[in-house]
């Protein structure tokens, strides 16, 4: 095959999907005292009203995280997992651990800070469709991680595969650093490198994450972006003026897609989820209007005019050639309510979504990673990885919470089930 993706859903004469049934690098096998998969970055306690908060009533406590909803839908498929992260010496702090261990996520590398708090969000469901999300996390111990932390949690026990996010660089830069390390650490280490975009336009400038980002890119062997993430990863002027995050108090009800739940929301499911900016970070209290269901991001990348005329899935499969010939093994893009397409030097593959009833698009990219991943570490192929990828992500789309609704094993074959379907 040449290394020229063909187009979504083409096939070789054989009648084969035409992608690689690996990305980049060869993964390591398993190994004992070997995690599947380390990750690290902040998560907060997660506090969900009934409705207006100036009115008072009762709130759900649970916690919220990109890198930590992934943790756990990979350990509820079976895998070694590890998290690495700070949370304050508080009370806060404790639920997040022993919510991560009941979970059967390791958290042996994570450590408390005495001197910061652990962060907080607190959801606001304001309208059927409309629900307000307030920050306090500047200054947490989450923001506050050091390299040399996450160096001794990773090389404890290197993993077959590093997950990032490209929120946590966007935190600070003692957390930026900690991430840049761990990329060097895991290319010693022969681990494979996941990322996961996760833009947050109210988290830093489209100028500084595609700075990071593209440095970034050598390192990596599976990228994984909402179509309008991509530009910020490629070489060259993808992230200026226009790009996400151009208008910091653009806060759309009805078509801005603002991320309802912080961290991973709506890719790769069968519902049109949300996915765009968070709170900005140096606010003390951000507060952001979400509408699920919206249709395009309002923060995306443009693609250049005259391409967007003629073909914009041409001009997808141009973004991910271009990155693939930079080195990056594979490329996802997530399609939201579309499914998702796996771009490797063999071609292309696309999944639709699975259809399924929406109840909340929070965490679905993150459980769309996970499903991905999960499959990954199995030995699936494209074909595989994708299908598993948006089953967990309708999945996690069927459930309220950040990653309450991530599936096991097990339950992975009961979304074909039909309606009225009892398991006994």
């Amino acid at each position: 095959m040449t290394g020229q993706p063909a187009a979504a859903g083409s096939e070789d004469q054989r009648g084969a999907p035409r992608a690689e049934a690996t990305p980049g690098r060869p993964l390591l096998p398993g190994q004992p005292g070997r995690p599947d998969v380390f990750t690290f970055g902040e998560t907060m306690v997660a506090l969900r009203g009934s409705g207006p908060l100036k009115l008072g009533g009762t709130m759900n406590v649970s916690i919220a995280g990109a890198e930590s909803n992934v943790a756990i839908g990979l350990a509820r498929l079976g895998h070694d997992v590890r998290w690495a992260g700070a949370v304050g010496e508080d009370e806060a702090g404790q639920l997040v651990l022993r919510t991560l261990r009941a979970e059967g996520v390791g958290v042996s590398g994570a450590s408390t800070d005495p001197g910061a708090p652990t962060g907080l969000l607190l959801f606001e469901p304001r309208l059927p469709e409309v629900t307000r999300v307030h920050y306090y996390r500047a200054g947490s111990a989450g923001s506050r991680i050091g390299a040399d932390v996450i160096q001794r949690a990773f090389s404890a026990a290197p993993p077959r595969v590093l997950h990032l996010t490209g929120i946590t660089p966007s935190l600070s830069p003692t957390a930026r650093a900690a991430a840049r390390l761990v990329l060097q650490l895991a290319r010693e280490s022969g681990s494979l490198v996941c990322l996961d975009v996760n833009f947050r336009a109210r988290l830093w400038t489209a100028e500084a994450a595609a700075e990071v980002l593209r440095e970034w890119i050598p390192f990596v062997d599976v990228l994984i972006a909402s179509d309008d993430e991509l530009p910020l990863c490629l070489p060259g002027d993808g992230g200026g003026e226009g790009s996400p995050g151009g208008d910091e108090g653009s806060q759309g009800t009805t078509g801005a897609n603002e991320d309802l739940g912080a961290e991973g929301a709506g890719a790769g499911m069968g519902a049109e989820g949300a996915d765009g900016g968070v709170a900005r970070w140096a606010s003390e209290q951000e507060e952001v209007t979400v509408a699920r269901g919206a249709g395009a991001c309002s923060d995306a990348v443009p693609f250049p005019p005259q391409e967007v005329a003629s073909d914009p899935a041409a001009t997808l499969a141009a973004q991910a050639r271009l990155l693939l010939d930079h080195g990056v093994g594979e490329v996802v893009v997530k399609l939201g309510a579309e499914g998702a397409t796996a771009f490797t030097h063999g071609g292309s593959l696309h999944q639709p979504a699975k259809p399924v009833r929406a109840v909340d698009a929070v965490g679905a990219g993150d459980a769309f990673v996970a499903g991905y991943l999960s499959a990954l570490l199995d030995g699936e192929g494209p074909a595989g990885r994708l299908e598993r990828a948006v089953t967990t992500g309708a999945f996690a789309v069927a459930s309220p919470g950040d990653w309450e609704g991530a599936p096991t094993r097990a339950e992975l074959g009961m979304l074909g089930a039909p309606p009225g379907t009892v398991v006994r």
